[in-house]
């Protein structure tokens, strides 16, 4: 199993691009592309896509406010990641075909949440026998694509 203390999870936890700083703040300040992996913004929230994924088009909904937790948000940002989670369902259905979803949150670091310091909602594609010998065994992902062709393909998606 992997560490979520490995030293890529650590880079991109730490930020080292904008140290100090929380990526899930600094990347709404870029254009988006596929260096900052923002494939739709909302008015409160955005979708960008895990740089990590656990399977391809493993993507995060996102507040633009920073906050820890779910209960700091106000009613209208958690309404509207709602939303958002269900409207990615929409377009990964349509680009991917998923089999099923695994839609959750992980609040704190005993929860397991790798960015602790601000909210999101990762929503997973699943497909039957998506879990192989590489990653339970290996503790190693392949994907079937580089994130630049996710990107493009779920940003193209949501125009």
């Amino acid at each position: 199993m992997e560490s979520m203390w490995s030293p890529w999870r650590m880079k991109y936890i730490t930020n080292y691009e904008n140290p100090g700083k929380c990526v899930f703040c600094t990347a709404p300040e870029m254009k988006d592309g596929p260096e900052n992996l923002i494939v739709h913004r909302g008015k409160l929230a955005y979708v960008i896509l895990n740089r990590f994924p656990y399977t391809s088009s493993h993507v995060m909904v996102v507040p633009f406010e920073h906050h820890p937790s779910l209960d700091a948000l106000t009613q209208e940002i958690r309404a509207e990641m709602m939303e958002l989670v269900n409207e990615t369902i929409k377009v990964m259905r349509k680009v991917y075909k998923p089999q099923g979803f695994n839609v959750g949150i992980n609040l704190g670091v005993a929860a397991g949440a790798g960015i602790a310091e601000h909210m999101h909602i990762h929503i997973v594609p699943r497909w039957n026998g998506d879990t192989n010998f590489m990653s339970t065994v290996g503790e190693t992902r392949v994907l079937p694509e580089d994130l630049e062709t996710t990107y493009n393909r779920l940003a193209q998606a949501w125009k």
